[in-house]
């Protein structure tokens, strides 16, 4: 979404987060100085540059204008914004208020206008995790096990106020500063929510590499957290996902529980390091160890030894980070620049039009009566089943929004030769019929593509090697992401 400037303040306001709170001098928390405010936020911060762009909007490096202290301002065009789309918004805001912890991103400032929504949080200078340990030389378990105390102590303090987090991923890692000992920072709470005791979430939501098998099954708690660290522990130790392949093997990996430490990588890695790992992989969510006996883990708190990891577990992550990145710019440029508001809003309404009894998820009966109206009873029963057995992919006997999505969206409107014109055109910069890598990184919020990454991303689409990426490439290789 665009980064337009800010117009007047808007009389109503749609959304308090809160009631006028009353202050009775028993207790102080950084909540009471964070409201949703009316106003003009450019009076109170200045821009200084880009950051990057978001599914929602974009993030920019502002500072304060009495203080000067940097900031980083996401800034979020209301319009546009379908129900859902504003619930994950004010989830975030509403998390975030409620969070104190040295190794959580913290919110300072909500503003609104006419057109934007603002959130003013501390700045990471260090940018991503990801990016740092993509070009280190050298790292070792003892460095693994400081970065997951950090990121274990975060969750451990949301899950002790039942907040679960359902997105934790490398990328949702950063790092407060550039120096080399800087402190880590987890963000992106827009999937978060609060959760009741023994309460069972079904929403099928987070990123699949890190999703736990459970959440395939749509009955899941905060232990499906403790599984996303752990698969990033994996993923430090030896630079690649432990279950990986495209999005549907990836899914019957995840969903059979089975991972090994069989490759050279893991040869120099400790036993207490993969029995860590396994402990936190657990199948059977109840047999997973909590976020706190993690953190409590004596490989975590000391034990682990200063050994370095396999060379190549660092060139591993290297092409599985130029890999996700490109996926991800490209789903990205998809979802906001391609797939319009009217066609997310008229899928919407398609899903809900099949969901009769409302419970999120279309039944094969819903289904049957909806393509009855359509065709006689009995072509409707085939139907039915030809389109439970493609897209169905968890194969739970449901369809969810997701996969509504996928078949829904994918297939018809985003691979049609109209849709991949359009996103090519939008990666070729200079319009020379061709994508190099400065465009591509220009794409991907300017993040630096090495030699062995273009040579990485080229060996999966450029077909006729002359270095560059054509549009009838571009298609092949996003008909391979679907």
């Amino acid at each position: 979404m665009g980064c337009a400037s800010s117009d007047s303040a808007s009389a109503n306001n749609p959304r308090k987060l809160e009631q006028q709170k009353e202050f009775t001098g028993e207790k102080i928390s950084s909540e009471i100085f964070v409201d949703l405010k009316d106003g003009n936020i450019y009076e109170e911060y200045e821009v200084r540059s880009t950051l990057g762009e978001g599914a929602f909007g974009c993030v920019k490096l502002v500072a304060h204008r009495k203080t000067k202290m940097p900031y980083a301002m996401k800034q979020i065009k209301k319009q546009g914004l379908i129900k859902e789309d504003q619930k994950i918004l004010f989830s975030e805001m509403d998390i975030l208020r409620l969070i104190d912890h040295p190794n959580i991103v913290k919110l300072h400032k909500l503003y609104q206008d006419n057109i934007h929504y603002y959130m003013i949080t501390e700045l990471c200078q260090g940018g991503e995790l990801f990016d740092k340990l993509a070009s280190e030389k050298n790292f070792t378990e003892k460095k693994a096990a400081e970065i997951m105390k950090q990121v274990l102590s975060a969750v451990t303090y949301c899950h002790e106020r039942k907040i679960i987090h359902r997105d934790l991923k490398l990328e949702n890692i950063l790092l407060e500063t550039k120096s080399a000992n800087s402190n880590i920072k987890v963000i992106d709470f827009g999937t978060s929510r609060k959760v009741q005791e023994d309460e069972k979430l079904k929403l099928k939501i987070g990123t699949l590499y890190y999703m736990a098998p459970e959440v395939f099954q749509g009955q899941y708690d905060l232990k499906v957290d403790v599984w996303s660290v752990g698969v990033i522990l994996y993923i430090l130790l030896c630079g690649y996902p432990p279950f990986n392949g495209d999005d549907t093997t990836i899914k019957k990996k995840i969903q059979k529980g089975t991972f090994e430490f069989n490759d050279t990588e893991w040869r120099s890695i400790s036993q207490e390091a993969k029995d860590l790992i396994t402990k936190m992989l657990k199948f059977d969510p109840q047999q997973r160890i909590t976020a706190q006996q993690a953190l409590s883990d004596p490989w975590i708190q000391s034990k682990a030894p200063n050994n370095p990891v396999q060379p190549n577990a660092l060139n591993n992550l290297k092409n599985f980070y130029s890999t996700s990145k490109l996926k991800n710019a490209i789903q990205l440029f998809i979802v906001t620049q391609v797939t319009t508001y009217q066609e997310k809003e008229e899928q919407l309404k398609q899903f809900k039009a099949m969901d009769t009894d409302g419970n999120g998820t279309i039944s094969p009966d819903e289904l049957k009566k909806h393509y009855s109206k359509h065709y006689g009873q009995d072509q409707a029963e085939k139907l039915v089943q030809e389109i439970m057995k493609q897209v169905d992919i968890n194969q739970s006997g449901q369809i969810d929004f997701n996969e509504f999505l996928v078949a829904a969206v994918n297939k018809e409107k985003i691979l049609s030769q109209e849709k991949l014109k359009q996103v090519f055109q939008m990666f070729d910069k200079n319009g020379d019929g061709k994508i190099q890598r400065a465009e591509l990184q220009y794409i991907m919020s300017g993040i630096k593509i090495d030699d062995g990454q273009w040579k990485n991303i080229l060996e999966e689409c450029d077909k006729d090697n002359d270095g560059e990426i054509s549009l009838d490439e571009l298609i092949t290789l996003m008909q391979k992401l679907k």
